[in-house]
């Protein structure tokens, strides 16, 4: 798997920026939440295990009116979001309140099946919203936001957000709630990482040595979230710990310490299942089955992960907007063309 970042430096330490330089390069499947569902497991556990089909919730895809972009080939465009709702039984996450997507990504499927071109859209960036009906979480006006403030009216919010930023028709949606990440990686038993150095920070309820170690839910969660403990600050900056995070989790799913264990195996799956919320045609297990079953078909080299080209906000250094180079890369997206040569 390949991955690049494009846009201004977020200042990271030299030592930092090798060691993820490392882990990237040791990627072997698409990131974030879509890896989540797309371990290398049997699809044939997915789809056989009946009981799990009702933990499933979905919501429409559009919320009606505006336009929608040109379909011109058959590949498959989903947007993952992970949320940021705070609708949590404990303060174990920070404070903070109203539905966010906390992570967005733009997951392109190619028409052949060959390759995957997966691009991180920062949660910071700045855009002018599309108006959105109501689907059951309130109507929007048009206005200039972040982007991750759509979710505030549902995922056909975010959906429409997310096409009015890039001109790329969305195909799915699928979204994996704040909680939700954490019951995951607590039916794991936990997730390993190695950390450079102490992280810490109080808005994250994050406090971790350097080195190795197993990190249940709320911490791996926490580490994800931070912003204050790495970089400048930004999201741009804590991306890298996203990665990790999902590095790790991916790695435990895959190892014989999950497979080997039918009770674990059907925890970490039933933990899944009940994160999601997906648009109406892909709510059951078999369509997500299948949806697995071509992701994880593809060579690890056939998938690439990218952050959008992005530029400072004007007159805002917290925020972001796309640069001119992300129109480039969009419409080969919807063209159904390779982005490589675009995101050097």
């Amino acid at each position: 798997m390949q991955h690049r970042e494009t846009g201004p430096s977020s200042e990271i330490g030299p030592r930092r920026q090798r060691r993820l330089a490392m882990k990237y390069r040791r990627r072997r499947t698409v990131v974030a939440i879509l890896a989540v569902l797309v371990i290398a497991v049997p699809v044939t556990v997915v789809t056989l295990v009946n009981g799990l089909k009702s933990n499933i919730t979905s919501s429409p895809l559009r919320a009606g009116g505006g336009e929608v972009p040109e379909k011109i080939t058959d590949e498959l465009n989903v947007l993952i979001l992970g949320s940021d709702t705070r609708e949590l039984d404990a303060d174990d996450y920070g404070s903070g309140d109203g539905a966010r997507s906390d992570a967005m990504i733009l997951a392109h499927i190619s028409d052949d099946s060959s390759r995957i071109d997966a691009i991180q859209i920062p949660r910071d960036t700045m855009m002018d919203m599309p108006a959105c009906q109501d689907t059951g979480s309130g109507a929007s006006e048009p206005r200039r936001a972040m982007i991750n403030s759509a979710l505030n009216q549902g995922p056909a919010c975010s959906v429409s957000a997310a096409e009015e930023l890039t001109g790329v028709r969305v195909d799915h949606f699928i979204e994996v709630n704040f909680d939700g990440f954490a019951t995951i990686v607590d039916a794991l038993d936990g997730i390993v990482v190695d950390l450079d150095e102490p992280l810490y920070d109080d808005k994250a309820n994050l406090d971790l040595p350097a080195g190795e170690q197993t990190l249940r839910g709320t911490d791996a969660l926490a580490l994800a979230r931070t912003r204050h403990a790495v970089g400048d600050g930004s999201d741009i900056s804590r991306m890298g710990n996203q990665q990790m995070v999902m590095d790790s989790i991916i790695d435990r799913a895959k190892s014989s310490h999950t497979l080997s264990r039918p009770d674990r195996l059907y925890n970490f799956l039933d933990a899944v299942t009940s994160s999601l919320r997906v648009d109406n045609d892909l709510d059951s297990v078999s369509a997500l089955g299948s949806l697995a079953s071509t992701v994880s078909s593809m060579p690890k080299d056939s998938i690439s992960f990218n952050i959008m080209p992005w530029q400072p906000a004007p007159g805002n250094q917290n925020r972001v907007v796309k640069s001119p180079a992300a129109d480039a890369v969009f419409s080969a997206i919807t063209a159904d063309e390779p982005i490589g040569d675009l995101v050097d």
